[in-house]
């Protein structure tokens, strides 16, 4: 989460692959599993402009850039999990409420509550019959 951090506060134009090595060397000497890091760290980057849409549809009272950076990321890392993780190492309801966790512990005041309600929209919309497709694109207005 730190490592997304720092990519978006630089608006994505530093190395992100630099920052999680720094961090984890400087912060994480001895984590057990570096290689879950990683792999949440290049899925949201590979997936980073859908994620980001998929957020843009799921809350279309809140800009992106209006969304605090901690939020935003945090949101990032849970819709990774959700969307495009593997399902039997992260369960989608542990996703969900382990982003709600790191909203409680990082974020502000209510970004408990707003991460739950952007990732509650899209699992429900995943289990209502419309596919990952559906909850990227945005909805055409009549």
């Amino acid at each position: 989460m730190q490592s997304l951090y720092e990519w978006d506060f630089y608006r994505q134009k530093k190395d992100i692959t630099e920052i999680l090595e720094r961090n984890m060397a400087e912060f994480a000497p001895g984590v057990d599993e570096p290689e879950f890091g990683w792999k949440i760290l290049q899925g949201v980057a590979e997936h980073f402009l859908e994620i980001d849409q998929i957020i843009r549809k799921a809350a279309p009272e809140w800009p992106l850039d209006k969304i605090a950076i901690i939020d935003r990321n945090i949101l990032r890392i849970g819709l990774y999990e959700l969307l495009f993780a593997n399902p039997e190492e992260v369960p989608p309801k542990v996703a969900i409420n382990e982003a709600i966790e790191l909203a409680k512990n990082y974020g502000g005041p209510n970004a408990a509550r707003f991460v739950n309600g952007v990732l509650g929209t899209v699992y429900r919309e995943m289990n209502t019959g419309n596919n990952r497709a559906a909850a990227k694109e945005p909805q055409k207005e009549s």
